[in-house]
Formats: C-alpha cells, structure tokens, sequence
C-alpha cells in the first residue's frame, strides 16, 4: 500500500568533523548498515517509498540525541531510533518502515492475515469463499512484511497488551477481527443473508 508521504529513513555514519577531530573514511558497520538499508528498500520494501538521507555524525552529532542515538551508525524511521552502534539488522528497518508507512497509508479492499495450520483461518477463509468474496491472502509466516503490517495495524486497535493471533481480517477497508467476529457478526459485503 503506496502513501503519497515518504517515509523518512536518516543514518548518520562515523564520519565528518567536530572540534579537531576529523574522519573521512566512514567505519565498516556504517558502510555495511548503508549497503543493508539499499538492499532491503530494493526487496523487502520494494512499492514503499522512503526517504534516505545520510549525514555525517559528528557534523550533527546533537541531532539524534534527543531520541538516545549516540553510536554511530544511527538509523532513525521517522524520528524513531531503530538501531545503533552494530550493522543493522534488516528485520529492524523492515518492521519500522512498514510500521511508519501503514500509519500513513489506509486498509482499501479485503485483506485476510493467516498462517498454514491455523484452523480459524481455514474457517474464514471458507466463509469468505462460499459467500463469493474476493480476498487477498497475507502469510505471516512465509512473508515477514505481512507479519509487520498485520502488528503494526492491529496493536492500535486492540491494544499493546492483548496478543495478536490469526487470522486478522479486513473488510472494504474496515477491520472486523478474527474468524469468530467474521462468521458470527459481520455482515460480508456484497453477500445476502449471512449463515454460520
């Protein structure tokens, strides 16, 4: 799902010049974070459209401490620290850039989060089949950015307490819940009278 907002992706590398001290060769995590970050947004994040921007922290170095960024490399999603001082780890950025773009970006259409084995998504996804309604399917086991976007859209909903189980359900862009909720009270769109 495309925002017409990028999503803003900022590292901060060791390199630069503060006071006598000058670096012009940036360290080796830093060089690998960058090559991570490319990687991932060419892959992962392929259809998410992100802004990246690099600065040379000890040009800037005040900037990111306000959010407890103080070893570089420093990736920072939307003004949110999301890893330093080690070579990033893609699963990091993956869940803070889907996260960031799906508070900016609406549900359209009808979305159903499961997993393999999961008897209540089988059940859903009955329900959905025998009343004729068009779904894309999403496994959050099999696909790690389906996982991120599932969390990242439910935990405000139903809060960061409650734990999110399969499946999660979206109709016509409005969230209905699991498969009870799907089966027992949700009128389907497009279908006549509901049976359970």
């Amino acid at each position: 799902m495309k925002s017409n907002q990028p999503v803003n992706l900022t590292l901060y590398r060791w390199a630069g010049k503060w006071g006598p001290f000058s670096v012009k060769i940036s360290c080796g995590e830093c060089a690998l974070t960058h090559d991570v970050i490319d990687d991932t947004l060419a892959n992962e994040l392929a259809g998410i459209d992100v802004n990246v921007v690099v600065k040379d922290w000890l040009d800037v170095w005040w900037e990111p401490l306000p959010k407890g960024g103080w070893h570089a490399p420093i990736v920072m999603v939307d003004g949110k620290l999301v890893s330093q001082g080690v070579a990033l780890n893609r699963g990091l950025l993956t869940q803070a850039v889907i996260e960031a773009n799906s508070h900016r970006v609406a549900v359209k259409g009808n979305h159903l989060f499961g997993k393999d084995g999961c008897p209540h998504c089988v059940r859903a996804k009955e329900k959905l089949e025998r009343d004729g309604v068009p779904y894309e399917y999403h496994d959050v086991v099999k696909d790690a950015a389906a996982m991120y976007e599932m969390i990242s859209r439910v935990k405000p909903i139903i809060g960061e307490k409650t734990p999110v189980t399969v499946p999660q359900i979206w109709l016509e862009g409005e969230y209905v819940g699991g498969a009870d909720q799907l089966i027992n009270e949700t009128t389907l769109p497009g279908a006549s009278a509901q049976t359970a």
